[in-house]
């Protein structure tokens, strides 16, 4: 079972949201591997929090009310962030009173980092962060935003990227016991049509294949997730992102990415979010073995007595599941 979250800093909840908290615990018991002692596991998630900015101080926000992100719906994303020893957030805007909340909430040994607002029509003003417990994994010295060499620009396609990442990929390095991974989260601009994200999936594919070989010598491993707007399995798309090696665990396959696919077919689901590593030659994970991997499905279990529909909760919680895989030694 997994140690409770302190107590949510808000008014009290209602029995019956707190009912649904303990039920919404007992499934992510269920579903995601619990935290082993220091060094047996290391938990890695990734999570696209649909425009995650201001937070509407109730616990059930009304149809007047804006933003629809309520107590209760931050508090359900705080159980489940609290499942991951580091978990890359996509969608973080400029307003931050849910990512403050968020942090209180999970507790004194929770810390995060975070890049500045992308401006622009692009950039669409949302940031990249990692929430990482940091009596579980600790940062390592490196964070920073990627940016392509200018002699690659020509080489990936005529005219690409000449604006750069519209979104610049944030790098973050941690240590988890006697093991050192660089975390590499991007959100991919998503375009008018499906060839635009082509040029930044090339790029950052050629990238860290060509880092992972450097990091490979001081035993480092490298990791890339986020949002990366993949439409199917196999698809231009796809085949642009794993072009250099990058491996995506078989268990993600049939995870659902969106709350609105259908939970018959996952395999036709977009396959936006992705967790990736190379797992050949001198970039492969060094000191890592892959134990596990999945998504949770928050939607069947939240907001059930106000018979919130899906387009509704996406504004609460998110239109993504989070996806998660978890290493041992």
């Amino acid at each position: 079972m997994s140690e409770p979250l302190p107590p949510f800093d808000g008014p009290l909840a209602p029995p019956a949201i707190r009912q649904e908290m303990a039920l919404l615990r007992a499934a992510l018991d269920a579903t995601i591997p619990r935290k082993r002692p220091l060094g047996r596991n290391l938990l890695i998630g990734t999570w696209n929090l649909k425009n995650f900015g201001s937070l509407t101080e109730k616990w059930l926000a009304g149809p007047e009310d804006s933003p629809k992100r309520d107590f209760r719906g931050l508090w359900a994303v705080a159980e489940i962030v609290s499942r991951f020893d580091v978990v890359a957030l996509q969608e973080v805007v400029g307003d931050l009173r849910a990512l403050r909340t968020l942090m209180k909430t999970l507790g004194p040994t929770w810390r995060f980092l975070m890049t500045d607002v992308n401006l622009g029509s692009k950039g669409a003003g949302k940031r990249m962060a990692y929430v990482f417990d940091a009596s579980r994994v600790e940062l390592s010295g490196l964070a920073g935003e990627l940016v392509v060499p200018p002699q690659w620009l020509a080489e990936i396609a005529p005219n690409a990227l000449r604006e750069q990442f519209a979104r610049s990929p944030y790098a973050v390095s941690f240590q988890a016991a006697d093991t050192t991974v660089i975390l590499v989260t991007m959100h991919v601009l998503y375009g008018d049509k499906p060839g635009d994200r082509i040029p930044e999936l090339t790029a950052i594919a050629r990238w860290m294949a060509e880092w992972a070989q450097q990091t490979h010598r001081w035993h480092h491993n490298l990791m890339l997730l986020g949002d990366f707007n993949i439409d199917r399995l196999g698809d231009p798309l796809f085949q642009a992102f794993t072009s250099t090696g990058l491996a995506v665990p078989e268990a993600l396959n049939a995870v659902r990415r969106s709350i609105f696919a259908d939970p018959a077919q996952p395999m036709l689901d977009k396959f936006y979010d992705q967790i990736a590593w190379f797992t050949q030659g001198r970039s492969q994970l060094i000191n890592m073995s892959l134990l596990s991997a999945g998504g949770f499905d928050f939607v069947e279990h939240l907001y059930r007595d106000v018979g919130m529909s899906r387009a509704q909760m996406q504004y609460r919680v998110s239109d993504h599941y989070p996806l998660w895989v978890e290493f041992g030694g």
